[in-house]
């Protein structure tokens, strides 16, 4: 394999201070965030306007990389499962995935409503999560 470069295009800014803490989903109570995207990227932003759908890829930097298997939702009493049949944020490299509509933009600053990353988290990239209607 060859090695890449990724680098983070920005950092979540949450109330979210813990994995703990946070929702296994935005729908269960996530806090809104913000996204402050690096100054060199200034230029990606433009076209994302308040109203709109985003996808925001997260780097979940405090997963534990080692796990290949989880009990789904924490629960002990569902059966183990192969994390790349779940959502947990532990896995072999931690993307996160997150649906969130743009509230506002603030120069550098993209606020969004329910977030599930914690503070810090670096964003990887942000793409538009468009609507496909039926043929």
């Amino acid at each position: 394999m060859t090695d890449f470069d990724l680098q983070p295009v920005g950092r979540v800014r949450s109330a979210l201070k813990s994995r703990s803490e946070a929702p296994r989903q935005a729908a269960e109570g996530a806090p809104m965030a913000e996204v402050i995207i690096a100054p060199e990227f200034a230029g990606a932003l433009d076209g994302i306007g308040p109203g709109e759908n985003i996808w925001i890829f997260t780097w979940l930097h405090e997963a534990n990389r080692a796990t290949l298997r989880v009990h789904p939702r924490g629960n002990r009493r569902n059966p183990l499962t192969g994390v790349f049949a779940t959502r947990s944020p532990d896995r072999p490299n931690p993307i996160g995935l997150h649906r969130a509509k743009v509230l506002e933009v603030d120069g550098l600053t993209l606020r969004v409503d329910a977030l599930e990353a914690i503070d810090g988290t670096p964003v990887l990239d942000i793409k538009p999560a468009l609507i496909c209607e039926p043929a």
